[in-house]
């Protein structure tokens, strides 16, 4: 099975943060602590040694973890690997490397699998480097979010497939009833194949037997992964989040992540900031009710809705209910470095842009801040795709570029003379400049009628040159037809594929094969995009 690659930075589909991130541009140096190397770890695993086990509390969080994980588990068939992942969590010499998805309906789009490929493929290098220690994949789920639009979707060969149901509160508690019908329908849409039959037998064991969301993407996760060791968390949790009731008090009093956070963006003036922080950044929730707290004249509220706390109200709650405290996007990374004993967090070019808004606030708290790593990216190929793009001469630096300067390139290549005026506008140029100099000559008003003829002509010639290019791809039409063609099926929408497309599309040419075959060639520490050709 072929494999290629592209770096990140040159496949033009990364922000320009991380690609000065990758790069470890000195600008950016203060806001992480250690890039991702294989060596950077061993300082990150002593210095995570410490913090956590901090105030002698470790030994508890590690326990308090533990007992969540098996009541979590208890329902599942549970690998082995899982289940001695899950009890090395007592060790001391235990650590986590963690990727965090939403709660995406079917796992939304390919890159789910990509995080966490790169996450088991990541504690695998690190048991070969450091022996003596262990190594946890983790599947933060994010239970909490309640942003059900972005989650109730997921495109299949270029159909949408949604979930119409009203949802307010945290998604991981949301009932999945109505998704038999949901199921249904998708089923019509992939045949009768046997992996077919496998994709219908997975979603329905996952979302039709299982009352919540989280039940259900837990129960997918563990079909795919469990025979890898994955772990998987839902931290929404009462006993978890006891263990950060002294943040969530400090945030509630002294809101600290606003002023931290809001000191480190304006060091980011250069780039697109991802999340800004909010004065007081927690949820209050309920089944059916996440909403912000916000605090008015020495009274806590949330938002839109008629309760509100004195500050005595709100911190008697918060050491007896924790679990209706809920960490927004900024305080959500503390909250999982400090019941987790992580090493690195594993996530996409926006997750990251987020992390590195935080380093001065996990100061600030105190506790150890991971190292970052962006997640492998994956284009997924056919042996007859490949052939396609041999035939066209087409390299995958070609097919990553934007559809219209792919075209314009091709066009001018296939041409037996050069589509580029470049060599007339210089000459007229040159000219110009002579006629200009008469105007010291003569009187002035000379000047400005050289000048608009000047810009007349110019203008004339970039106009016959955009005409023969047009031309050129007339005469080219069907070469360049099979190119789009090829790079539409490659990048649906002209996006990336990772983000478009389920893996139940491959999965059904694919079967039980598609995931060892991915797993195999993925290398995190690596920053290259991979294009995998399946067999």
């Amino acid at each position: 099975m072929p494999t290629d690659c592209i770096s990140y930075q040159n496949s033009g589909y990364f922000s320009p943060l991380m690609n000065d991130y990758l790069d470890q541009k000195n600008e950016l140096h203060s806001l992480y602590h250690r890039f991702p190397t294989l060596e950077n770890f061993e300082k990150q695993i002593e210095e995570k040694k410490n913090n956590f086990n901090g105030n002698g509390n470790g030994n508890l969080k590690r326990q308090t973890l533990v007992n969540v994980l098996k009541n979590q588990y208890a329902k599942l068939t549970v690998s082995a690997e899982t289940l001695n992942h899950i009890e090395l969590l007592n060790d001391p010499n235990t650590f986590t490397i963690t990727t965090g998805h939403q709660l995406n309906l079917f796992s939304g789009p390919l890159y789910f699998l990509y995080k966490i490929i790169s996450t088991i493929n990541l504690t695998k290098e690190l048991k070969a480097k450091y022996p003596t220690y262990n190594f946890v994949p983790v599947y933060w789920m994010a239970t909490e979010d309640h942003d059900f639009e972005e989650i109730n979707y997921f495109n299949f060969k270029g159909k949408k497939f949604r979930w119409n149901k009203e949802s307010t509160g945290p998604v991981g508690r949301l009932s999945t009833e109505g998704l038999a019908d949901f199921l249904e329908i998708f089923s019509l849409e992939i045949g009768s194949s046997t992996n077919a039959k496998t994709i219908k037998k997975l979603f329905e064991d996952s979302y039709i037997k299982h009352d919540n969301l989280a039940d259900a993407t837990r129960y997918l996760a563990n079909e795919l992964f469990g025979s890898a060791g994955l772990v998987i968390l839902d931290a929404d949790n009462q006993d978890l989040k006891r263990s950060f009731i002294p943040y969530i008090k400090d945030e509630l009093l002294h809101q600290s992540s606003f002023k931290a956070v809001t000191e480190t963006i304006a060091k980011m003036k250069d780039y697109f900031v991802q999340v800004n922080p909010r004065e007081i950044n927690l949820f209050y929730i309920e089944d059916n009710l996440r909403e912000r707290i916000i605090l008015e004249n020495g009274i806590y509220k949330v938002n839109h809705t008629k309760i509100e706390f004195t500050e005595t109200e709100i911190l008697k709650l918060l050491e007896s209910n924790p679990e209706k405290f809920s960490p927004n996007v900024i305080m959500r990374p503390l909250y999982q470095e400090v019941i987790l004993p992580n090493l690195c967090y594993i996530g996409g070019g926006g997750e990251i842009a987020y992390w590195l808004e935080l380093k001065s606030f996990f100061a600030s708290a105190k506790v150890t801040f991971p190292i970052l790593l962006l997640r492998n990216s994956v284009l997924l190929a056919t042996e007859k795709q490949n052939k396609k793009a041999d035939k066209l001469n087409l390299t995958w630096s070609d097919l990553f570029s934007k559809q219209a300067s792919l075209v314009n390139r091709v066009t001018q290549k296939l041409s037996d003379f050069p589509i580029d005026f470049t060599e007339q506008k210089e000459a007229l140029k040159k000219q110009f400049e002579t006629l200009l100099e008469l105007t010291n000559h003569t009187d002035k008003s000379f000047l400005g009628a050289v000048k608009a003829q000047e810009v007349k002509q110019t203008k004339g010639l970039e106009m016959l040159e955009k005409r023969l290019l047009i031309a050129q791809k007339r005469k080219f039409h069907d070469e360049l037809q099979r190119i789009i063609d090829l790079q539409n099926e490659l990048f649906p929408n002209q996006s990336l594929q990772e983000r478009q497309a389920n893996f139940s599309e491959f999965y059904l040419e694919n079967g039980d094969r598609l995931i060892p075959q991915i797993m195999s060639h993925l290398k995190p520490l690596e920053q290259n995009f991979n294009i995998i050709t399946l067999d």
